[in-house]
């Protein structure tokens, strides 16, 4: 007969095989202490080589300005801004599993929030470089700073959106790398405790702090994570709002309309939850993690996307709404520029990406299929870009004067500088899954016994 303390059969396990604890560290613990496979390297010095092609590209910009960038009298924002918001919508998803799904208890969060929380942390760092260098001299970003100095009456505009950004960016970049080592504690120990060498783990004992699995540890670590959840809930919603709310206030058309910060939350969650499909897909194979990261985490991220691609779908038709309704020529003419101006493809590949793709997974056949699901993953992640491309360079190229109206075409400085943000993004994870478990091991520990394959079959007899 079925035990209280197991799930229900009806639900499939979220840990494949025969799986024992010892079994689990050593599955976990092998990509840290053994040496890394062909494809980790192949990967790393991919990443690499884009990450050291960004910053050459940067290091141009800086010694002979933004005028090196595509940028011009009409369109100030353009990859740049384009870019920071992609990143920043990217993060989301890491705080999302984290912190929402473990305040509604989802067990099935375990073998993934580990790498989206990394996710969250890499991605903001990719985001953070383009406000920095858009500014155009980020050497004299101190002056911004509110202290008395000698330039005189130089002082931050708190009621600058701009400004808004960086209190709340930099809020949930704090919190999320706080959550996300607090996490890391007991994994840091179990690597701590294995360690051959005496220099690895006095390494892995500093960053451990001295965690000993004590009933009074695991206590303070529940208190502190649902605390930390209950703080970085709101700003999952807050961060992309605020973002946002660097468009909304102004009064270019296609820009002033309420119905962002709604529509950018969804988007941000939309393509955070799709390059976390790609990284897992990733992870999984190259790391041999199959047993972990089953078919039924990858389908219920796919429904996840389903909403929000929907959500963002009804939010694409409502901005043509609210044009048409609001009866002022011209916000009418700037969705009809969006959809058969000069960037008609950028739109139209868009709205395909974005609204059409998403719905493929209605069919469990797409859904439960890992290609599909890496490539729609893809195509997701580059149908969000195309829609901040849209939003802000098809509405600031055709302003209210058709003197002004010019073309903007990237450089190839600015598209090395995004290549090179990407390279910086996998590097970094390419190396965080040779430092830390990518696995929160502890926390699926807890729940072998109740979702382990093994486990679910005795429960029923």
């Amino acid at each position: 007969m079925s035990q209280a303390n197991h799930e229900s059969v009806v639900r499939d396990p979220l840990i494949l095989g025969k799986k024992t604890y010892h079994q689990m560290t050593e599955d976990i613990c092998r990509p840290i202490e053994g040496k890394a496979n062909k494809y980790w390297w192949v990967s790393f010095i991919i990443a690499l080589t884009a990450m050291i092609w960004g910053l050459l590209c940067l290091s141009y910009t800086i010694g002979t300005g933004i005028g090196a960038w595509g940028a011009n009298k009409t369109v100030g924002w353009a990859w740049d801004i384009t870019n920071f918001v992609w990143w920043i919508g990217i993060g989301h998803a890491g705080t999302l599993i984290s912190a929402i799904l473990l305040l509604f208890r989802q067990r099935w969060r375990m073998s993934i929030n580990r790498s989206a929380e990394a996710m969250t942390i890499f991605a903001v760092i990719c985001a953070g470089l383009f406000p920095l260098f858009h500014t155009g001299r980020p050497w004299l970003d101190y002056w911004m700073v509110p202290m008395a100095n000698q330039f005189g009456s130089l002082w931050v505009n708190f009621n600058s959106p701009l400004l808004w950004d960086v209190f709340a960016i930099s809020t949930y970049f704090s919190v999320s790398l706080v959550f996300w080592y607090l996490g890391l504690l007991p994994d840091l120990a179990t690597v701590r405790d294995r360690c051959v060498t005496p220099t690895k783990r006095f390494i892995y004992g500093l960053l451990s702090f001295g965690w000993k699995g004590t009933a009074r540890d695991w206590h303070r670590f529940e208190e502190v994570s649902l605390v930390l959840a209950g703080l970085s809930t709101p700003l999952v919603l807050s961060v992309h709002t605020i973002v946002s709310f660097d468009f909304a206030t102004s009064i270019v058309p296609g820009w002033h309309t309420t119905i962002f910060p709604p529509y950018f939350v969804a988007g941000a969650i939309f393509s955070g939850f799709a390059m976390v499909l790609t990284l897992m897909i990733i992870a999984r194979k190259v790391l041999g993690l199959e047993s972990y990261i089953t078919m039924q985490h990858i389908e219920l991220m796919n429904k996840i996307i389903i909403l929000t691609g929907s959500i963002v779908g009804v939010a694409y038709l409502t901005e043509f709404f609210i044009a048409w309704y609001s009866g002022v020529k011209y916000e009418a003419y700037a969705f009809q520029n969006r959809m058969f101006g000069p960037y008609w493809w950028a739109y139209w590949s868009m709205m395909t990406c974005n609204v059409i793709s998403p719905q493929l997974f209605w069919f469990k056949k797409i859904r439960t299929s890992i290609n599909a699901t890496f490539i729609l993953s893809i195509i997701v992640n580059i149908g969000m870009w195309l829609e901040r491309f849209v939003i802000i360079v098809t509405s600031l190229h055709r302003d209210f004067l058709p003197s002004s109206w010019v073309m903007y075409s990237p450089t190839y400085i600015e598209v090395g500088i995004f290549v090179g943000t990407i390279g910086l993004f996998f590097t970094l994870f390419l190396i965080f899954s040779r430092v830390f478990p990518v696995i929160a091991l502890a926390e699926l520990k807890s729940i072998l016994k109740k979702t382990g394959n093994q486990f679910k079959k005795k429960s029923v007899l």
